[in-house]
């Protein structure tokens, strides 16, 4: 249900190319599609399924994917060909939509898995997915590097690992293993919107057929310019790398449990904001001492008080004034000789 949830831009948009199909409109029908596409992200909007900031990176998709089609229609690579107002260099203005429902998809499905990475390089897969996208259009006047290319964004993402939450538990799988997924249901999707006949390529013109399976991983590559524009987002809000990793040695198992799942405070926790110990010695491990705390006093205050038991004592004060050092260490003094004074009773 959470993966339907992420795709449900997509989906709206589905609907509305097969209902355009069957029911009669009074304007062409990719003029009706623009303003479909218009009322939904509206929609969207108001009930707070996109935010602000995720609806300007898939307003960014919509110009980037405009600026694609532009380019690959006038090159021959597929064609719209019905007429419309909203034309322009023979690119309907809508199917800017269909690149914003790819990078809708990323944005939700980023907040409702509640994704981390782990050992991701944030310029080299840029640079690497910015060659990907000049490479679809270069290649029609130069070599084609899809093939070097393709082995360049694998290894910038070696050992990049993705984590993420389904249900209570937590997982993780590498991330080039996630955009061949993601590759996978986009051309799975391409061949249901030509078939509603959302674009056609030269070979569908006389009847439609599947789309050639080399498309998956034109798509597999595609997806990567989408990820980082809002890898890029996430590193603004501080949602982008694991809160208590910073890397990872190999490359994990295709899809893996974590041994010990995340509790929910961790994984809401961004990375500008660093774990707080709880102030209690978990099994086998050493309390520390009272001046443990002069080392950072930024954290809880941890000792060992009356009866030997674990007390936490927090360095800020009433009110949020933060007591000086003397009254804490005054305070650790009386916790320590609390034992003492019973004895000599």
């Amino acid at each position: 249900m959470i993966e339907v949830s992420a795709c449900a831009f997509a989906v709206a948009l589905f609907a509305g190319l097969a209902a355009a199909s069957v029911v009669p409109l009074p304007i062409p029908r990719y003029d009706a599609l623009l303003l479909y596409a218009i009322a939904v992200t509206v929609v969207f909007r108001l009930l707070r399924l996109e935010s602000s900031r995720e609806l300007l990176v898939i307003a960014g998709f919509h110009v980037v994917g405009l600026a694609f089609e532009l380019a690959k229609v006038r090159l021959g690579s597929w064609s719209y060909p019905e007429e419309a107002y909203t034309k322009i260099g023979g690119v309907p203005l809508y199917s800017g939509f269909l690149y914003a429902a790819v990078g809708s998809y990323v944005c939700r499905a980023w907040r409702l898995f509640d994704l981390r990475l782990v050992a991701y390089r944030t310029r080299t897969t840029a640079l690497v997915a910015t060659a990907i996208y000049i490479n679809f259009i270069a290649h029609h006047w130069f070599v084609d590097l899809r093939v070097p290319l393709a082995l360049a964004l694998l290894l910038a993402t070696w050992g990049t690992v993705v984590h993420f939450t389904v249900g209570e538990e937590r997982y993780r799988m590498p991330l080039a293993l996630a955009l061949a997924l993601i590759g996978f249901f986009l051309w799975v999707a391409e061949n249901l919107a030509t078939y509603l006949g959302a674009w056609t390529y030269p070979d569908q013109a006389e009847t439609w057929h599947l789309v050639h399976p080399a498309k998956f991983g034109a798509w597999a590559l595609l997806v990567s310019v989408s990820f980082t524009q809002v890898a890029a987002l996430k590193a603004l809000q501080g949602r982008l790398h694991h809160p208590t990793t910073t890397a990872h040695p190999r490359w994990a198992l295709p899809v893996s449990r974590l041994s010990r799942p995340e509790p929910s405070s961790t994984r809401n926790r961004t990375a500008s904001s660093p774990p707080r110990s709880s102030g209690l010695p978990t099994e086998g491990e050493r309390r520390p001492t009272p001046l443990a705390f002069f080392a950072d006093s930024s954290g809880p205050l941890t000792s060992i008080g009356r009866h030997n038991r674990a007390c936490t004592l927090e360095p800020t004060g009433h009110l949020g004034v933060r007591p000086s050092r003397r009254r804490l260490g005054i305070a650790l003094e009386r916790a320590e000789q609390g034992p003492r004074r019973q004895r000599k009773t």
